[in-house]
């Protein structure tokens, strides 16, 4: 069907040049992802000259995530701890949910589901990545971050597609990707990794995005896609969703995540989940 929306694509992702730019600790993780070293005495010094995250950071790991004895009150020691990784997740999810704080969006829409839905599935992804052989397992964390970022645009630069998206949705009866595609033409995959290339995030991230509801048939290595369909179809089914309605046709399936085969690793694996995003969901409601 042809969209009833003219150039939604380009109205939607119009909705990035409402965001602040960067900040220079950002970049500088991102620029991680591209493989570029980046000292920690560097990111010790960006962070120390922003207040917020810099209480952040220390509220972060002196949390029960790290569970360490003694208060550790310094930047550089708690960067030291964090390790590049980790520090790249927490400070990119703080940072971007700091910037959603900034757009308008519809009544219906709720910012805080959207970002615990969203950081739940990143530290879900994260976790498979550091326990399965998957191509590029630095970007599962960001890869989780924004799967769903394209859904928000629909929302702040499309309220009006995004309205009639969801009463065909609430219908019951179709698929959220069908709804979107016969109301503009594409669906929430696509523009996430459409947004994700204007921001230049690597490739593999962009591809497990645009794919994370109909990765390829697995060869070889996992692929970041494969993880993200798992993470969040068990996310969805816990109940850590963005929107209150879910579709028969979206019925979301935790055997996914069983099906990567970390039947023993399992228990472990769902404690860690749980101690992480709730050591981190404070931080994005």
């Amino acid at each position: 069907m042809i969209a009833k929306f003219t150039d939604p694509r380009e109205q939607a992702l119009r909705t990035l040049g409402n965001l602040p730019p960067f900040s220079p600790i950002l970049n500088r993780l991102l620029a991680t992802l591209a493989n570029e070293d980046v000292s920690f005495g560097k990111l010790s010094d960006l962070i120390e000259k922003d207040p917020v995250m810099a209480g952040n950071m220390l509220r972060l790991v002196n949390s029960a995530l790290y569970a360490r004895r003694g208060t550790i009150n310094s930047v550089r020691h708690a960067v030291a701890l964090l390790g590049i990784n980790k520090l790249r997740n927490a400070v990119l999810g703080m940072s971007i949910s700091r910037m959603w704080k900034n757009l308008k969006t519809p009544p219906d829409w709720s910012s805080a589901r959207f970002n615990l839905h969203s950081v739940a599935v990143a530290v879900l992804s994260d976790l498979l990545a550091q326990r399965l052989p998957v191509v590029y397992p630095e970007g599962a964390f960001v890869s989780g971050l924004f799967h769903d970022l394209g859904r928000l645009l629909i929302a702040v630069g499309l309220p009006e597609a995004h309205q009639e998206i969801c009463r065909l949705y609430q219908q019951g009866s179709r698929t959220l990707l069908d709804c979107e595609e016969e109301v503009l033409g594409l669906t929430h995959p696509q523009l996430s990794a459409e947004a994700l290339a204007i921001w230049n995030l690597p490739e593999p991230i962009r591809t497990a995005v645009a794919q994370h509801h109909n990765p390829p048939p697995k060869t070889g290595e996992f692929q970041l896609a494969h993880l993200l369909e798992a993470a969040n179809h068990y996310i969805n089914h816990s109940g850590v969703t963005i929107a209150t309605f879910t579709s028969v046709a979206d019925t979301p399936y935790p055997e996914k995540l069983e099906a990567l085969g970390l039947a023993e690793a399992m228990p472990a694996l769902l404690e860690d989940f749980k101690v992480e995003y709730e050591s981190l969901a404070g931080f994005f409601k």
